[in-house]
């Protein structure tokens, strides 16, 4: 079996590199030892996840639930450091790992294990294996009592590990493990690993989501046998930024609906949704579920689509107005009735058992149409193909008119690419592009905003090596309602503190308006916003969700 020390060992090695090459080759040969062992399907799996900061597949509805406080006071009983020691440390240090490794390194003793009465005694190793069993425990730890739970299962992994382990092991916790390996170094390292082609990689990854179980197909050589699931989500299509000037060969057009993205899965009479962060909001939604048994005549589908809540003059609700549907989880009938959602579905990618992501677009939507019943609140979104931009623009307008964002200009011959934004779509909207971005750091208000977080660190995302890269801050366009309401929310992501600066854990995407992308040795990114506020707060995104570097690049050079 594979020791958690010997995935600490490659961190390290790791964190001291920069090369992409050598960090996939550091990987691959860390995966190439696991292939050997007594259990590789069980391990591989759960390293190849762990090696990225992910302790639980992406389509998973599973979390840990664990946030700074408690991993503190974990590290704290496990240790013997007093709390307050533990949270100075990290504010020292800024990084949760170090204070970690710090903390056990200064116990002189054996750890005294007084919570044997829990682990049943003894002296082991920590194994990989063990480590994410405790993990799905403290995940599944549930109502009265669970805080104790998890922390009794922190307390023996920390007391188990060396203090180089517990580095990695706090990270890890936290979702941020600082090492710079992201999807494409596990792709590359997975394909180097097993001789595999890194396109057969990574389609196998767009079809079952989840870079684990790929990694142990391909240790069969059976990516071949890789297929899309139903009830299982995969990353959606995005789009990037469009003008009328791309007009200059034909598109299908569509309005670019102002409401929330779903997937839904249909397999006979059970219907999952799924939102675009990819959560099972199936519950929330029983007038959408009994829209898709009623109007989907095919057995079998997965479906996209946007629904809308429209108001009683006609014109889309707010944004949050579907949130509150979404997250709804008592008296949904109630729900319901208030607020209304009307189904728009675009595109299918699987049809009764045929995966459709490799046809073209005009004939998907074919195959849409023909198994989609029309109904008050159901529809396939209105499509029209031309090369003309006058009628893009009238269309456009009609779709503004209605309350909605603009338009879609999608390539009719193009294929479905799960999670990838490039020019088969594109987008037209009438004001500035956004950028969606994480908060990974604040500052406490001054004055009457003295107990207020009064301004955000901003940063985008880098999917090649997990990290996350600043790129500004945001204070202005927050009410102080909106302070007080994030103030609280932000409450539970609290890392450490110094004087009035807040680390936070990277959880929560701003959606910002700006008027000019510079470039800046200030920040990691390279780039600064000029002018940002905030626009609003993107509940249904992950951190991953946020826009790349790449993207930020690429709006710099177009502005």
């Amino acid at each position: 079996m594979t020791s958690f020390k010997e995935f600490a060992d490659t961190c390290e090695a790791i964190e001291g590199i920069s090369s992409s090459l050598e960090m996939t080759a550091l990987v691959s040969s860390f995966f190439q030892r696991i292939s050997e062992s007594d259990d590789p399907d069980t391990e591989l799996p759960i390293v190849s996840r762990f090696i990225m900061g992910r302790i639980f597949p992406e389509w998973s509805a599973v979390e840990l639930g664990v946030g700074p406080s408690l991993l503190y006071e974990s590290i704290s009983r496990a240790s013997g450091m007093p709390l307050r020691q533990i949270k100075q440390l990290v504010r020292e240090t800024g990084d949760v790992g170090e204070a970690a490794k710090i903390a056990l390194e200064k116990k002189k003793a054996k750890l005294q294990r007084t919570f044997l009465d829990f682990t049943g005694g003894g002296e082991a190793d920590l194994e990989i294996a063990d480590v994410f069993e405790r993990m799905l425990a403290i995940a599944h730890a549930s109502g009265k009592g669970s805080q104790q739970i998890k922390i009794k299962h922190l307390q023996y992994l920390f007391g188990t590990a060396s203090p180089n382990e517990s580095r990695y092991l706090a990270r890890l916790v936290l979702k941020e493990l600082r090492i710079g390996v992201g999807e494409g170094i596990v792709r590359d390292a997975i394909a180097q690993t097993f001789e595999e082609d890194v396109d057969a990689v990574e389609r196998a990854y767009m079809l079952i989501n989840d870079l684990g179980e790929v990694a142990v197909t391909a240790s069969h050589h059976d990516l071949s046998s890789v297929n899309i699931r139903i009830g299982r989500p995969i990353k959606m299509m995005l789009a990037q930024l469009g003008s009328f000037d791309d007009i200059t060969e034909m598109y299908a057009v569509e309005w670019k609906f102002d409401g929330a993205r779903v997937q839904i899965h249909k397999d006979g009479n059970d219907v999952r949704i799924f939102s675009r962060r990819l959560e099972d909001v199936t519950n929330s939604l029983p007038d959408v579920v009994k829209l898709v048994k009623s109007q989907i005549t095919a057995d079998q589908a997965i479906l996209d689509g946007e629904v809308v809540a429209i108001g009683s003059d006609g014109k889309p609700l707010a944004f949050q107005e579907i949130l509150k549907r979404f997250r709804r989880k008592y008296d949904i009938s109630a729900m319901v009735q208030k607020i209304p959602l009307y189904l728009n579905l675009f595109d299918i990618v699987y049809l009764d058992g045929i995966l459709l992501i490799d046809c073209e677009l005009h004939l998907r939507r074919e195959k849409l149409d023909a198994i989609v019943q029309s109904h008050e609140h159901l529809r396939v979104a209105e499509q029209t193909c031309t090369d003309d931009p006058d009628v893009v623009h009238t269309i456009y307008q009609n779709a503004l008119d209605a309350g909605h964002e603009g338009v879609m200009l999608k390539n009719p011959d193009s294929v479905y690419s799960p999670g990838k934004r490039g020019k088969n779509w594109l987008k037209i909207k009438p004001i500035m592009e956004t950028l969606d971005l994480v908060v990974v750091g604040a500052d406490w208000g001054e004055g009457r905003r003295a107990n207020l977080i009064g301004s955000y660190l901003l940063a985008c995302y880098d999917p090649d090596t997990s990290e996350f890269l600043e790129i500004g801050r945001v204070g202005t366009g927050i009410t102080d309602e909106q302070l007080s309401e994030l103030t609280n929310l932000f409450s539970q992501y609290i890392i450490s503190e110094d004087g009035k600066t807040i680390e936070l854990q990277p959880a929560v995407v701003f959606e910002i308006a700006y008027e000019e992308i510079q470039k800046s040795p200030h920040y990691a990114s390279g780039y600064a916003l000029r002018f940002p506020r905030l626009v609003r707060v993107r509940f249904d995104k992950t951190p991953e969700d946020a826009d790349s570097v790449e993207r930020v690049e690429w709006l710099a050079g177009r502005i």
